[in-house]
This record gives structure tokens, sequence and C-alpha cells, in this order.
């Protein structure tokens, strides 16, 4: 989309709040731009790929070329004896615990006995030079026994144990309503997913600098420090004050970058050696590296009275986790009790199963688990419209959630639900016109410029889905986020380890205090470890946990300098108000600026932010596991080519909840960016394995949708219904898109075609129809 259809798109949206007004120049609702937009669009801007440091090193990993084998001998003595090079580690060089993992310990650093998928880290060097560094990991001689992988995750059940834990994750039994009720309309349906990649725009880096007092500072674009460096520590033998995590610019992250497999070795060359190492993943390691999005195999049937209405939703899903947990267990929580949608549901019978394979590890990719069921119940909404013979939309419509409902799991929608209203307001956006039969225009057909489409065999069509997050932890995690703010010679510093993301919160963070105390100038401190935790950047909990810290510290210092004042004259602190650097009572009798209120003095306060508590599911998938809920609609218009296959998304309308617009063009664009890569997971992207291998380990071989790709994107409304639990009342913005547009393309593929559309990404022959 073009800077002014996204301007117009902005201009266009509505507001449940009333009318639209003229936004401020900064603080809250205001389009701030952020800080480092200069450098990064001029190339300046320092990421840990641009590190340097005295007498540097650099470092390769030799990965496993199998999915699953017996390592039954590690010869490194050729690799050590090559000139240049400084240090060679494997598992036998671990000192401290040999596996970690954020829930479950069950990923070794070097594998030791068993490759368990393809591109695991086998071993380290650490050289003079990166090419040295290459060669020397290749030089290493490793003997396989090479096993026959377990690919199929319907066959991880009755498979040999691939690991000690066993090949069963996580089981979980959701039972709610009576199990004996039954509709008058039965509708079944199989779904398969695919394994998206999160495909950072910059592969992996970091640095690592050993210290004096034999710990060791990992220099990384790390989402979740406090964790990585605790994880990390652990494995070095290490306490964890003696290890320390320096967040360096993050290029992109989708929930992703919260794996471990690039710094642990970084570290213990870096400890082994006494010198600062380097590692810069090519594109190909990057994939082998990190974890993908879940496949995900859904069978699904639906129960419905006569007129549509949702009797009883029954499930089965099963997630590949690959080799090891990862963020599995969270995942398949979000996927079953969100497996029957933004709808109303009397009766609901779901067993979600998440299972080792040797396949490639997956982990958090934005949306996870809720992704993949919703292209699945979609299709299940969409056939039973049609077996029902009524309209999609009005189908939906007769089944939505609404505030005070309950989810299948038991728990009450507590938070703003206004998905009637969303789903009307993406129904009556106005359709776009049919493209014309004439030379100019051929790139409006689906195969493009040049394509071998013919128009006469171009159909168009339009389908709906509706989509849910949760926002924040789910099961009893404890959201927490500290923040300080301090003030001094009219100038703020925010002190926070919410890491930026690309989300905006350092913009956020400015806009807040910028709101709360009356300073334009605001700076927001580097992350590191030594500050106390945020915890991890996922489910937009930064804005809420993290910008609710900032609030609270804001407000501190508020107080601090307004008393002093209102002591003077007599009045309540909550009868001054800042604004534009003043600082003026109600009566006008008080006016001063913020700078000579200081008085030349340093105030600063520091805050937490934790929300109510969560509780896990039970053991009948039962439990208020989740603190809030986002949801979207997205009407979307396809053409498709039904001799060739190929599709075309002509235009996206999305209604979408978001509580409170903090930063308007911030949010556009976080939208706008999660509905295209929705777009890259209904029809491109597909991590392809043979046998459990990644077949092609690169972005020629792994297909990324680019700006020709990317449809008309209207934001036709933004409901402003603030959560009062929340900071704000905002909710988190950039997840709930890309749940959504999938299922909404393969909506409107369905109605093109009259093709089932079971499958993501949409193949071609999928959408071919017979003549």
């Amino acid at each position: 989309m073009s800077n002014d259809a996204a301007t117009a798109t902005v201009e266009g949206a509505t507001s449940a709040a009333g009318p639209e007004q003229q936004p401020p120049a900064h603080g809250i609702g205001a389009s701030l731009a952020p800080v480092d937009a200069r450098a990064k669009t001029e190339g300046t801007f320092p990421y840990a790929a641009d590190l340097w440091a005295e007498g540097l090193l650099w470092a390769a990993v030799l990965r496993a070329p199998h999915a699953y084998a017996r390592i039954v001998s590690i010869d490194t003595a050729a690799a050590a004896a090559m000139p240049g090079v400084r240090a060679v580690v494997t598992h036998v060089d671990v000192p401290g615990d040999p596996a970690f993992g954020r829930r479950i310990a069950d990923r070794p650093v070097f594998a030791a006995e068993f490759v368990r998928h393809h591109g695991e880290p086998i071993a380290a060097v650490a050289a003079d030079h990166p090419d040295t560094a290459r060669l020397a990991a290749a030089a290493i001689a490793v003997e396989y026994e090479v096993l026959e992988p377990v690919t199929d995750p319907e066959k991880a059940f009755a498979a040999e144990p691939l690991h000690p834990d066993g090949n069963l994750i996580r089981h979980i039994p959701l039972q709610y309503g009576d199990p004996e009720v039954t509709g008058e309309v039965v509708v079944e349906g199989l779904y398969r997913i695919g394994r998206q990649d999160p495909a950072p725009i910059g592969a992996e880096a970091g640095l690592a600098v050993p210290r004096p007092d034999g710990g060791v500072e990992l220099y990384t674009a790390s989402t979740d420090p406090h964790s990585d460096r605790d994880l990390a520590a652990a494995c070095f033998g290490l306490e964890p004050d003696r290890v320390k995590v320096v967040v360096t610019g993050v290029p992109g992250a989708t929930g992703d970058r919260e794996d471990l497999s690039f710094q642990l070795p970084l570290g213990l060359l870096a400890l082994k050696t006494g010198c600062p190492v380097k590692l810069t993943a090519t594109r190909e390691e990057s994939f082998l590296g990190h974890a993908h999005r879940h496949p995900t195999l859904l069978r699904y049937r639906h129960h419905a009275d006569a007129e549509g209405r949702l009797v009883k939703v029954e499930a089965q899903i099963l997630l590949d986790a690959g080799a090891y947990a990862e963020a599995s267990s969270e995942s398949l929580a979000a996927a079953v009790a969100f497996a029957c949608g933004p709808y109303v549901v009397p009766h609901a019978f779901v067993e979600g199963w998440a299972v080792r394979t040797n396949n490639p590890p997956s982990g958090h990719v934005r949306g996870e688990g809720a992704m993949q069921v919703c292209a699945a119940y979609e299709g299940q909404m969409d056939k039973l419209a049609a077996k029902v013979g009524i309209d999609p939309a009005e189908l939906r419509m007769r089944n939505v959630l609404a505030t005070g409902d309950l989810l299948p799991t038991g728990q009450t929608v507590t938070c703003p639900a206004p998905v009637a209203e969303l789903l009307a307001a993406v129904r009556d956006f106005p359709l776009p016109t049919l493209p014309k039969d004439a030379p100019e225009d051929d790139w409006l057909l689906p195969g493009g410029p040049e394509g071998a489409g013919e128009p006469d065999a171009v159909r168009r069509g339009v389908g709906y889905a509706l989509g849910m997050v949760h926002m924040l932890g789910a099961e009893g995690t404890d959201e927490v986020s500290t923040a300080t703010v301090k003030v001094h010679d009219g100038i703020a510093t925010v002190i926070c380890a919410a890491v930026e993301t690309g989300q905006g919160f350092t913009t956020l963070a400015r806009q807040i205090v910028q709101e709360t105390l009356g300073i334009e100038e605001v700076h927001v401190a580097p992350v590191d470890t030594d500050q106390p935790p945020a915890g991890p950047a996922t489910h937009g909990r930064h804005t809420w946990v993290s910008g609710g810290a900032v609030e609270r510290a804001a407000k501190m210092v508020r107080t601090q300098l307004l008393q002093p004042l209102a002591h003077k004259f007599g009045m309540s602190t909550e009868l001054l108000q800042i604004a534009d650097g003043k600082i003026t009572s109600y009566d006008g009798v008080l006016s001063t600026t913020v700078t000579e209120a200081m008085d030349g003095k340093e105030l600063w306060a520091t805050a937490q932010c934790r929300p109510h508590p969560t509780e896990p599911l039970d053991e009948t998938g039962q439990g208020d596991a989740f603190v809030g809920l986002a949801f979207c609609a997205i009407r979307a218009v396809v053409d498709v080519d039904i001799e060739l296959g190929s599709v075309r998304v002509v235009e996206l309308a999305v209604a979408q909840d978001v509580g409170h617009i903090l930063n308007p063009r911030q949010l556009t664009a976080r939208i706008e960016a999660g509905v295209t890569q929705g777009v890259g997971a209904a029809l491109t992207e597909n991590l392809r394995t043979s046998r459990g291998r990644i077949r092609h380990p690169d972005l020629t071989g792994y297909a990324l949708p680019t700006a020709l790709d990317a449809p008309d994107i209207h934001i036709v409304k933004l409901v402003e219904e603030r959560d009062v639990v929340a900071p704000f009342g905002a909710k988190a913005a950039s997840a709930v898109p890309v749940v959504t547009s999938p299922a909404a393309i393969a909506s409107a593929v369905r109605a093109a075609t009259g093709r089932p559309v079971n499958r993501l990404p949409i193949r071609p022959q999928a959408a071919v129809v017979q003549s």
C-alpha cells in the first residue's frame, strides 16, 4: 500500500468514541514518530551485526545435516589444529546445565547422544576470521548413525520416544456442556496449517564479551533479556549476576527472537578464549536455528439448529512441536481455548495435543495457536452457511460473542467484546469495483503483469472471518514490569527493560511521560539486565504492563512536583494541571513552568504494574486463564483464476477492537503489517520439509509477500471501548489481524471457486475449478 493510500485509510476509519478530532502534537493520542526512524531508514542504526570489539574473534556453528541420528563420535582435532582457530566447543564443554528451555528444559546446548532435528547445533568454533571459523566448523568430523525420523505428528503417539520426556508434551481435553446434545445441521471438516517462519528482516547476530570477574556480557537482539540471562547463566555454570545481557537494535520480531541457540555458543566461546566473539548468521542458519509457527492438523464437527445458531462444537487439534517443547504448551492452551472462535457455543468438546517430532522446532510466532484454529472454525462457518442456505455474514452475526458471554473454558468475557459491531462495519463497507477487461489492466489479473491468465477465467469472491487473541501471558503467568522515570533540567528519562521490537514501546513510553508531566523531551534508556525485569515482548504485553509501570512512575513524579506548589497555595494537587510544559491551577491563580517548579531538583520514582492473576486450565480445560481479549473482523475480496489456481487479494476491509488509540499512525502501521503477514500465511509462506529436512532454507525457496503482493487495506472501523482493567484502556493491536486475515482470504477463495479450501497456505490446485 502506498503512503497516500495508508493515510487515506487512517482518515477514513471511524471510531466508536465519536467524531474525529484534531490529534494532539504530543502525549497520548499523538502520531509521534519513533526516535530511531531516521537512523533506521538511513541505515545508520546500530544492530548486533554492526558491533565490534578489540581483539574480536568470529564464531561459526556446525549444524546437523540429518533430522534424526545417533551421534557415534565427534572429532574436533582437525578443526582445532587449523591456523587461526582459537577454540572448539561441543557438549562436553558446557560447564552448567546441558539443556535449556523457558518452560521445559529439554533442548540441549549442543547435541550429545542424538540429533533430533535438521540444523541442531553440534559444535561451535572461534577463529580470527569468519571464513576460517566456517572452514573449521566444516572440518569437524562427526560420525552419525542415521535413524528413521518421525515427521508425521499423528504417528508420534505410537512411535518410540524421541526424547527422555516422551513424545507427548501436553494434552488438554476441554469439556463444556452436555456431550449428548446434537444439532439439526451438522458439518465436518479436516484442516491443515503449514509451517510459517517469522523470517525477521535481519538474521540473528550477537557479540559475547568476557568480563574480568569471570562472567560474560551478551550483546544481542533479545526480546526477553532477563530470561535469556538466567538460562544462559545456568548453562554457563555461573551466577546470574555474572552474566549481563545488553539489548541491541532488534531488526524485526513477531513473537520470535526467543531462541538461544546462537547466544549460548557465543558465550561459551568467549569464556573459553577470554576474547570477544561475534557471530552473524546467514539466512540459511537463521532458518535452521530459530523456531517456526506450529504446523497443525485440525478435525472439526459443528452442530447447529435449522436457523444456523450453534449448538455444539467438537474438535481435535494436533500441534507439531518439532523436536523440543519451546512454547508448545502455551500455544496449545490458546488453540483449545479459542477453538470455537468469538461465537457463543453452548456445548464444546475439544481435545488438543502437542507432540514432539523430528521436524524443525516450533515456538512463538505472532498469534500462535489462535491463528490455526481461526482458519478451521471459519471454514466450518462457511460450510454451515452453505448447508443452512443463508449469507455467511448473517450466519456469523447470529452467533457472535459479546461482553458477559462465556468462553468454552468457563471464563466470563468481562472485557469489551464488540464483535457484532466489527462484523457489521466490514459487511457494510462498499465493495471494490470489478476490474476492466482492458490491456492496461492486465496487472489486475491474479497472474500479475505478463501473466498467463485469461480474464474470462477470473472469478471474484468475498469472504469473512472473525478472530480473537489473548493479551499478556496466560494460565497463571506472573505478569509484572518495573519502570523508573527521572526528571532533571526539563528532560525526562525512562528506564524500563521492555524491549523495543518494532511494536512502538519506546514511542509510547515517551508519550505517557509527555501526557503526565508535560515535558516534551523524553528519552528512553537502552535496555540491559542491570535494570529490573519487564518480561518478554509478546502478546502486546508491554503496552499494558510496561506502559502501566511507566504511567505509575510518571504519576508519582507528578505528585512530587506538584505537592510543594499545592501546599504553598493551599490547594489539592488534583486542582493543578500540567500541559505544554506549564503548571496551572483551576482558578488561574497559579501559573508557572515545569522547569521553574523543578528549581534544579532531580525527581524520580520507580513503580510496578502487575495485572490481576490468572489460573491454569484444569483437567477438563476449564479456568480463568486469560487477562484480556482482543477481537477483529476482516472481509476479504479476491480474484481467482479458476484454470490456473492463482489468487490475487484485491482488498481487505478491517474492523478492530483497539480499546483506546494511543498513537494513530503507529496503530495503523501495526494493523497493516499484521494483515500483510496474514496474507503470506494464506497464500505463500510454507517452510517445506522432506523427511524432516528443510528443503530450501533461504528467501528464494521461502516466498514472503512483497509490496506488490500487499492488497488494498482499508481500516474501516477502530472501536474505542476502553478495557477498564488495562492502563489507558488499550488493547494489543498486531496479533489479531495476523490471526484473522488468512481465514478471511480462504473464505473468499471458497466463495469464488466453490472448493472447500481446507489447507493453508492455499495451493493452486485447491483453487482450480474443473470444467
